[in-house]
């Protein structure tokens, strides 16, 4: 019977048998836990060539026959075995019934501990080796970090006689902060690897088990980009939310050092559906909370989703986290099998960061803190309003909102609050005005003095313009499939209808800091109705113009998409977790993003590819 060669699986992919590959090591660990494994793989250097070391995932021993083989092949040779079972006998019922039975016959040390931080004196039971040492082992293990994970398998080979007693478990708190290639540092430490403690700071919240399993290459990542971006992180781990001490710790630091946005890596929520919401610990600082993923499939399954998250990352990372009124930001990394490591026979699986959708984070975040730090007076803002389907009677419409009372409303609490605003229109008849008399998406609107025919309400009033030249420059900053797709699609931008003198003219207005803009139709020649919601359209040259001029001429410090609904959301791309080659983002890039909606139908705002959560 010809048994496969392992593979990375699921538990509930467990049906057939593998053959694993191993050799016989001195010390076997098995584990269900990725990030133990992958801990143990990294501190296997450690044992310096005292002991061999071989390392396995439970879940790829679910199948009796590939026990029975494992056992036969590799541990009945081992001195030690050390078993992490998570959920008891009844998880590996079976497996642990034959491990035991080797190992008393055949006098093999064997240490069988929970998989979590919960004692169980039955579990241990089956040990051979003494109690206390089970215990210690297990203490390493739950303590976990690098150094836990290294003394843990030099216990284990003291155990059988290869090396003097290493220090005993060094506890790891429930919460702290974290800095690489420093154990346990305190804020001063972290103050020191700044560089500039003046900049502004962002608080990354994570879970102490990538600690635990020397896991944080992901926070690792961030940490540089942040600081690349010109933003000072402040790394913090916590067992979890909810817990009473996290919690403590987390707020007392966030006192200490306030920070000018949250990054949360952790997943759920603190907040219950259908109660009155009420702040959580991440939202005492009073500043923006961005939802980070960690994601649980590798970067093939993402890259290959239309979705772009999996049903688990969807629940965890966006569903619940919403309740909490958190901003989903993207998709930061993905877990990898890595290659076989030939000190442990294994293939380690990892959290693995992706260095674009690190950067792209990073500069959302410094965005989120240039938009917070700035002055009132200096802001920059740009209200978008829809226009669907794409005629001049439609533009600011909004199914259940006065779209344009609505607009004009927010520039007079602008106003008010201080931002440098002129002219503002004083109602929404006003401001209707202003945009009929302008460039808006019908072809042909051409301003005042140009050759191009009239609207119904006569001549056009000059709006803003980007010239060819200028959007070539910007255009080629654009990914290269981005720039491909646009190009097969519409041609070159000389030919964009709404060009004219050599330059886009744009159906936007200005007053003073704050601009008013009618959002770009998906294309030109096409039926609105029919591809407004096509999720397979580019965008033509002028709606890339438009958002070019709002981001790179004008220098907006947010965007405000006002009415129901806009066509950003619906451009190509991933439902969420973007990519760079994700329309919605090349267009809008890492710039904050309000996107006020109605609340009796989210459905219709929800597509999250472009908006944040109202």
């Amino acid at each position: 019977m010809h048994i496969p060669a392992a593979q990375t699986r699921r538990i509930d992919e467990g049906d057939d048998a593998v053959d694993l590959g191993q050799s016989p090591g001195d010390i076997i660990v098995l584990s269900a836990a990725d990030t133990e494994l992958a801990g143990f793989a990294q501190a296997a250097h450690r044992l310096d060539g005292v002991a061999t070391l071989r390392l396995a995932s439970l879940m790829a021993l679910s199948h009796p026959y590939s026990v029975d083989l494992y056992a036969e092949k590799t541990l009945a040779g081992a001195k030690l075995i050390l078993i992490r079972l998570l959920g008891g006998k009844g998880y590996w019922d079976y497996g642990l019934e034959r491990v035991v039975a080797l190992a008393r016959g055949q006098g093999i040390a064997l240490a069988v501990v929970p998989g979590d931080d919960k004692w169980d004196a039955s579990l241990a039971a089956h040990s051979t080796v003494a109690p206390d040492d089970a215990e210690r082992l297990w203490r390493y293990c739950v303590e976990g970090d690098a150094d836990n994970l290294a003394n843990a398998l030099c216990f284990a080979a003291y155990l059988i006689g290869k090396t003097d007693a290493p220090p005993p478990p060094r506890p790891l708190p429930k919460a702290g902060l974290w800095w690489p290639d420093i154990g346990r540092p305190a804020l001063d430490d972290l103050k020191g690897a700044w560089v500039d403690p003046a900049r502004p700071t962002a608080a990354i919240v994570f879970y102490r088990s990538l600690v635990q399993g020397a896991a944080t290459a992901p926070v690792a990542s961030l940490i540089e980009a942040l600081g690349e971006a010109g933003v000072n992180a402040l790394p913090v781990f916590v067992s979890s939310l909810k817990d009473p001490s996290s919690a403590a710790i987390l707020s007392g630091l966030f006192e200490t050092q306030p920070p000018d946005v949250v990054l949360n890596a952790t997943a759920f929520a603190l907040s219950k559906a259908g109660a009155v919401h009420q702040p959580t610990v991440l939202d005492a600082p009073g500043r923006p909370v961005l939802q980070v993923v960690f994601s649980s499939a590798s970067e093939e399954g993402w890259a290959e989703s239309d979705r772009g998250l999996g049903i688990r990352d969807l629940a965890m990372h966006v569903v619940l986290p919403e309740l909490d009124g958190r901003i989903l930001s993207r998709a930061i990394s993905f877990k990898e099998a890595g290659d076989q490591d030939p000190l442990t026979q294994s293939r380690p699986v990892r959290f693995v960061p992706k260095s674009d959708r690190v950067r792209f984070v990073a500069e959302l975040a410094r965005n989120w803190t240039r938009l917070g730090r700035v002055a009132a007076s200096e802001r920059k803002v740009a209200l978008v309003l829809a226009n669907y389907p794409n005629k001049d009677g439609r533009i600011a419409n909004g199914v259940g909102l006065d779209t344009p009372a609505s607009a004009a409303g927010i520039l007079r609490a602008m106003a008010d609050a201080g931002y440098a605003l002129e002219s503002i229109p004083e109602n929404s008849s006003a401001l209707m005005d202003v945009l009929l008399t302008g460039q808006t998406n019908a072809i042909g609107t051409a301003a005042k003095g140009s050759s191009g025919p009239e609207s119904a309400s006569g001549a056009r009033n000059e709006t803003v313009s980007l010239t060819l030249q200028d959007y070539a420059e910007l255009f080629s900053r654009l990914p290269r499939a981005v720039r491909a797709g646009v190009s097969e699609r519409w041609g070159a931008p000389e030919d964009d209808p709404f060009v004219r003198d050599g330059a886009f003219h744009l159906a936007i207005h200005r007053f003073g800091n704050a601009v008013v803009g009618i959002q770009p139709a998906r294309g030109y020649n096409i039926d609105p109705k029919e591809t407004y919601h096509a999720p397979d359209l580019v965008p033509p040259h002028n709606y890339f113009a438009f958002y070019m001029w709002l981001r790179d001429a004008f220098g907006i410090h947010a965007v405000i998409h006002v009415g129901k609904h806009g066509n950003l959301e619906w451009l190509p791309g991933k439902a969420l977790a973007l990519s760079e080659d994700c329309y919605p983002e090349a267009v809008l890039g890492p710039v904050p993003n309000i996107y006020p909606f109605i609340v009796n139908d989210p459905g219709e705002g929800r597509r999250p590819s472009a908006a944040p959560p109202p």
